[in-house]
């Protein structure tokens, strides 16, 4: 894959549709959706791999590493945290309830709003799951300077702020 073009890829002449150079121009390593579904791709099959010892689902791992750092969220807050549809984390939350790794309950002011939280078995859960997570993230980073993670964060949280629909 040729990355011939030099000009800015995100720029455009006032928006002149003649003007935007094509992606064979740009090449599929300067678009960055592209390499994003590549990694993205290699590391939910890698993760999926890895959970299947656990006999967890990603959902499951998703919603649980959620958990683990929220006190207590709606299930629509643990979708959009957790990327996952909402009629997929109904079914997930149902499973992780039914092995006693989740709890939800009515919202003390609103008992319309069901509120999720994690219990101390879905707790100890994750922390098996967590050392994989962590070796997969080590992995994917590795020879990646501290100061260069730090700045890619910065980069993903202006994207995230760019094209996010939800305030969370």
């Amino acid at each position: 894959m040729a990355d011939r073009f030099s000009g800015s890829v995100l720029r455009s002449d006032a928006g002149d549709d003649q003007l935007l150079p094509s992606l064979g121009e740009i090449g599929l390593n300067n678009f960055a959706p592209y390499l994003m579904n590549r990694i993205l791709a290699r590391w939910n099959t890698n993760i999926a791999d890895e959970l299947k010892t656990f006999d967890m689902t990603t959902a499951q791992m998703r919603a649980l590493a959620v958990l683990s750092v929220s006190s207590s969220v709606t299930i629509n807050e643990l979708s959009v945290f957790a990327v996952t549809e909402q009629s997929t984390m109904s079914r997930t939350l149902d499973s992780l309830e039914e092995q006693g790794f989740v709890r939800r309950q009515p919202r003390l002011d609103d008992m319309r709003v069901r509120e999720v939280s994690i219990t101390a078995k879905g707790r100890s859960a994750f922390d098996k799951v967590w050392p994989a997570l962590h070796r997969g993230l080590l992995q994917m980073f590795d020879g990646v300077e501290e100061d260069e993670y730090r700045n890619f964060l910065r980069t993903l949280h202006k994207v995230l702020r760019s094209i996010r629909k939800h305030d969370i």
